[in-house]
């Protein structure tokens, strides 16, 4: 976040805030269930346990992109692919939040259904389509295509507002394992012989089963567990791609 006003640093006010911050009340941290809060009822006293869905997609090898990239090639690869991740991302109803980090963009997902859990999954499998869009495009600009990985899971979070208080200077952050492990699913997808998209047990149990059969188990020693792995396609967007 850009930082328009520059405000003297004090040490005993910062001692203050740190203090406050300590000295909240637990009970502030209020159960939501499935539903996600608004962000603008958020205070930095207050937060909310909700159970959602998340979804992280990153570039595979970003650091060797940017060996073979000129800087200006990059720019346009990284923007062309946030740009239209966001997009997609955010438009499904169920979407609540997208964040950007690096050249990650993740979604959080309220999905109070199973068949919200499928639509989450179509915008796994339709992101893999769009880097298929994408990568045509790149090639025929003689510029370096992208691979990808997609992790997703589904669990309980802890939605809170942190920042400098007294400053425009904050943003809301999602503390709990369903974010930190569809990140790190998301690091291992599309790597090492795994399939571009990973979801967890939890996921694959709430989809349908035409979905389901779309997956493949596999034994993750790393966090001891099973997860399931696929490299699904949105067959209209790569019918649309095909004839354009």
């Amino acid at each position: 976040m850009e930082v328009k006003n520059h405000i003297v640093y004090n040490i005993e006010k910062s001692a203050e805030r740190i203090q406050e911050i300590l000295d909240s009340n637990n009970a502030n941290y209020e159960e939501k269930g499935n539903v996600v809060p608004s962000r603008a009822t958020l205070t930095y006293n207050k937060g909310y346990y909700v159970n959602v869905t998340a979804l992280f997609i990153d570039i595979v090898g970003s650091s060797k992109l940017i060996e073979a990239c000129q800087r200006p090639t990059l720019a346009k690869i990284y923007r062309s692919f946030i740009s239209e991740c966001v997009a997609l991302i955010s438009s499904i109803n169920q979407c609540k939040e997208v964040s950007i980090h690096g050249d990650c963009v993740w979604g959080i997902f309220e999905t109070p259904e199973k068949k919200d859990i499928d639509s989450v999954f179509y915008v796994a499998y339709s992101l893999n389509s769009l880097v298929n869009m994408l990568n045509l495009k790149l090639i025929k600009k003689k510029y370096q295509p992208i691979s990808i990985g997609i992790g997703i899971d589904d669990g309980r979070t802890l939605m809170i507002q942190a920042g400098y208080k007294g400053s425009s200077i904050n943003d809301v952050v999602w503390m709990g394992n369903v974010v930190n492990n569809a990140c790190h699913l998301a690091n291992k997808a599309g790597r090492d012989d795994r399939k571009t998209i990973i979801v967890t047990s939890v996921i694959y149990s709430n989809l349908n089963e035409h979905n389901q059969s779309l997956l493949s188990s596999y034994y993750d020693l790393d966090q001891n567990s099973t997860n399931y792995e696929g490299n699904i396609i949105n067959k209209s967007m790569e019918a649309w791609i095909d004839k354009n």
